[in-house]
């Protein structure tokens, strides 16, 4: 286990109480950041239309040529992550969490055994859910990402 001040990982986590559902922490970040459009998510069965497929999609390795923000309002689950050496790395997630991903990182999610998760997902301008399944190298945000946080890494 990393301590949270000595992870350099280009993923981030910040935890805070949801209670409030006007969270004014939670305003700073989406204009500190520029999030401009919120949606809810709920994955679970009796919320989710064709909940398998759409837990098998999530499963699949991809990445998204914009960053991933979700505020996890109540449930809990798993985002893997490649790590610099491509192992993955498995973050759980639960209610009050915010986590970032930055665009181009290979990564998937699952639920945990509860099999229920309830999240905003936040974007900068028009949203995109558009998954590139792996491979990917020549994509765009790929490269950036490489070139961002996987090459200064492995020059250390």
């Amino acid at each position: 286990s990393v301590p949270p001040d000595a992870w350099t990982y280009p993923v981030k986590s910040v935890p805070w109480d949801p209670s409030d559902a006007l969270d004014p922490k939670l305003s700073e970040i989406r204009d500190e950041r520029g999030y401009s459009y919120a949606d809810i998510i709920t994955v679970h069965e009796d919320h989710l239309p064709d909940f398998e497929n759409k837990v098998k999609a999530f499963f699949s390795e991809h990445i998204h040529d914009a960053e991933e923000i979700r505020y996890i309002i109540d449930g809990s689950g798993y985002f893997d992550v490649r790590d610099f050496e491509d192992k993955w790395i498995r973050i759980w997630i639960k209610k009050g969490d915010l986590m970032t991903l930055p665009e181009g990182i290979y990564h998937r999610f699952t639920c945990d055994t509860d099999n229920f998760i309830h999240a905003m997902r936040l974007f900068k301008g028009v949203p995109v859910w558009t998954p590139f399944n792996r491979p990917q190298e020549e994509h765009a945000s790929r490269k950036h990402y490489v070139e961002a946080y996987v090459e200064p890494a492995k020059a250390e």
